[in-house]
């Protein structure tokens, strides 16, 4: 078995936190959501699945997120994609299945457009999505401002919210809306060039299952699964939905080897 590797690589003036373990092809790339670290329920069941099956793993913490540098508040999806695209390109060889959690599969979207806008798309093997929230921004956040919240963008540049998962609150920022709106994916339909599989909870609280179906409803229709889960919440981290997670991603990596 081959050891998972802590390493670090340095973007924009930020040391990004990257463990990688080494193995065969296709491996898998983890994205994490908005606020999350590499070290969560899923992240961990993924490098356990990887370390068994002997396939490559990869997974990095955001600028400003887990023990990676920067500001949370400096953040927004034009960042956090340039890191991601960055660890892609240094730490993976050969056919990778991108596994996106909430804002990671915003994240995955976009690596996938920037990795063909480059000729590079034939490196994405398949793409999981997991309580997918692309264009959260604007699509889930934007219509439920309030006049408060909009003063305080305009005013201070962010507003607060507390957080469901963390003591600390969550912050949302001027610059996170605006490049959110320059970074959207859901104007029209969305060419992968890859297969696609949906894990969406039906009990979730933050990204209705309406917002993963008209997702859905962008991509090609040949290469889409989506599975809707009775009582998965956000999180998808109860044990029914880990395994779930596991069969889609060894189903993934199966058909992205042929």
């Amino acid at each position: 078995m081959m050891e998972e590797r802590s390493e670090s690589i340095e973007v924009d003036g930020n040391r990004i936190a990257v463990r990688h373990r080494q193995g065969r092809a296709p491996g898998i790339v983890w994205l994490g959501g908005f606020r999350s670290d590499m070290i969560g329920t899923k992240a961990e069941r993924l490098d356990q699945w990887a370390a068994e099956t002997g396939h490559a793993y990869t997974r990095h913490d955001y600028s400003g997120h887990g023990v990676s540098g920067g500001t949370f508040r400096d953040g927004t999806i034009s960042r956090w994609l340039a890191e991601s695209l960055a660890v892609f390109r240094r730490y993976t060889t050969g056919p990778q299945v991108l596994v996106g959690s909430s804002m990671g599969a915003w994240i995955g979207l976009r690596m996938i457009a920037e990795l063909n806008k480059a000729g590079e798309g034939s490196r994405v093997g398949g793409l999981v999505l997991l309580a997918p929230a692309p264009d959260f921004t604007t699509e889930l956040m934007e219509p439920q401002l309030t006049p408060a919240h909009r003063r305080s963008l305009a005013e201070q540049g962010f507003f607060e919210e507390p957080s469901e998962y963390s003591p600390e609150p969550n912050i949302y920022t001027r610059a996170l809306f605006e490049d959110g709106a320059a970074n959207r994916v859901m104007t029209g339909p969305i060419d992968t060039h890859c297969p696609v599989h949906v894990l969406q909870g039906l009990a979730d609280p933050d990204v209705p299952h309406t917002h993963a179906l008209k997702l859905v409803s962008l991509l090609p229709a040949d290469d889409v699964t989506v599975s809707l889960i009775p009582g998965g919440d956000h999180r998808l981290s109860r044990p029914e939905d880990l395994d779930m997670l596991i069969k889609t991603v060894s189903a993934m990596v199966e058909q992205a080897a042929q």
